[in-house]
């Protein structure tokens, strides 16, 4: 039997192991919410550019808040920086400065809105639970993508945030990342981003930034099972 990895503890490796020059990283994001803890931790380590790649969330209108959300709070994060030129380039080591905040700029890049493509993989999985076959040919698409701009971009490793959620599977999503990894020819930073109570920070950052916190995952089958529960614990007199 194949001994469960402990994803964490191999980034928390990686990082102490990393050189005097700070890495790159592209780093996929499904949302501010859950990238809120994943930046926090990481821009101390890292110099960040978050890939905003998500062409399953519907409708359109519900893309562009969660995207103009994910702006603002880098917009944000990057406004709490201090130093002599306005930008901090603090790493977690050295502790953040006086009324400031520990880490290195963070950059953003929008990706295309192409929700075509996630119709292309969802055909053929509209029937397939969340958490099951069509999320996992989400988590690739999406993945995918965010290989290749980090090959063509010549960071030093790519992630997701998706593994901050306990909803979505880690290993299945580190799996991926590998295989991609090996595919493009750029490495992987291996997360669990939940451990280290990452969900629960990511939950008072939102409340910290006033984040829209979106109750379903993104697509427009997820849309239909939350409303489906909605309606259940409405008929049975759930609160």
């Amino acid at each position: 039997m194949n001994a469960v990895r402990n994803y964490q503890r191999e980034l928390d490796r990686i990082i102490e192991e990393r050189g005097a020059d700070a890495p790159t990283l592209l780093l996929h994001s499904c949302c501010a919410p859950c990238s809120s803890y994943v930046m926090e931790y990481l821009r101390g380590y890292f110099r960040l550019t978050v890939f905003y790649y998500n062409p399953n969330i519907s409708p359109d209108e519900e893309y562009r808040k969660r995207v103009a959300e994910e702006k603002r709070l880098i917009a944000a994060y990057n406004a709490q920086a201090v130093s002599e030129d306005g930008v901090s380039r603090q790493t977690a080591e050295d502790g953040a400065p006086e009324g400031g905040t520990v880490g290195y700029p963070i950059e953003i890049i929008e990706g295309e809105y192409e929700p075509e493509h996630f119709a292309e993989i969802a055909r053929g999985r509209e029937d397939c639970p969340e958490g099951g076959e069509r999320c996992f040919a989400c988590y690739e698409l999406r993945l995918r993508e965010t290989a290749a701009r980090a090959a063509e971009g010549g960071f030093d490793y790519f992630a997701t945030t998706l593994t901050v959620s306990p909803l979505k599977n880690a290993a299945k999503l580190n799996e991926i990342g590998e295989r991609l990894a090996a595919e493009y020819g750029t490495a992987w930073l291996p997360s669990d981003f939940k451990k280290k109570g990452g969900y629960k920070r990511s939950v008072e950052l939102s409340g910290e930034y006033g984040l829209y916190r979106q109750d379903y995952c993104g697509c427009a089958y997820s849309k239909a099972e939350r409303e489906r529960r909605k309606r259940e614990r409405a008929g049975s007199g759930a609160v």
